[in-house]
């Protein structure tokens, strides 16, 4: 992927492609980092082994065997064949500290695009979260209407039971003396 070929729609939509939720932390793959840098995997990786101490836990983790499976069973084809180690995983601010590692003019340009990603797709989830919480509100005041509506509902069918009940002792038959007038 030479650098004349990324236009920055085509980048952000592949960069998009290649986050994944893993451990309930959006993350993209070494060699999906690799691939956007233009470095090889293990240029990258050894890097970042330079630099552990920019890298902690929540920065950068290695994939289990389970989660190496599971994200291969994911994907329709397998671009994974050959690995000796389990790919590393590098949540946002793992990516950030790319940035810092890896010299190049590309990498800084990609590291901007994939910052612009990542904000992208927070701020669509909070969008997401206000959208779902108006909702709830709106479901809420429904179920309150719904009440209220049921409630009018059970007034009218007294009223209609009393007024019922009304004409029946007007139409009953009259005990006691009749005047002739009556007949």
């Amino acid at each position: 992927m030479s650098e004349s070929n990324i236009k920055p729609l085509f980048l952000e939509e592949l960069i998009s492609s290649r986050i994944y939720l893993i451990r309930e932390k959006k993350v993209m793959l070494d060699e999906d980092l690799a691939e956007l840098y233009d470095v090889e995997t293990r240029r990258l990786n050894e890097q970042v082994k330079r630099n552990m101490v920019r890298f902690p836990l929540d920065f950068m983790f290695q994939l289990t065997k389970v989660e190496f499976g599971n994200l291969k069973s994911q994907s329709a084809t397998s671009r994974w064949g050959g690995r000796r180690k389990f790919p590393n995983a590098f949540s946002e601010q793992g990516v950030a500290m790319l940035s810092g590692v890896l010299h190049s003019e590309r990498a800084i340009k990609v590291n901007i695009q994939i910052m612009r990603v990542f904000t992208q797709m927070r701020e669509m989830l909070q969008t997401h979260k206000e959208i779902l919480k108006k909702l709830e509100q709106l479901e809420r005041k429904g179920l309150e209407q719904d009440d209220k509506i049921i409630l009018i509902f059970e007034y009218l069918k007294q009223l209609e039971q009393v007024k019922l009940h009304h004409i029946d002792l007007q139409n009953r038959k009259r005990v006691g003396f009749k005047r002739k007038d009556e007949s």
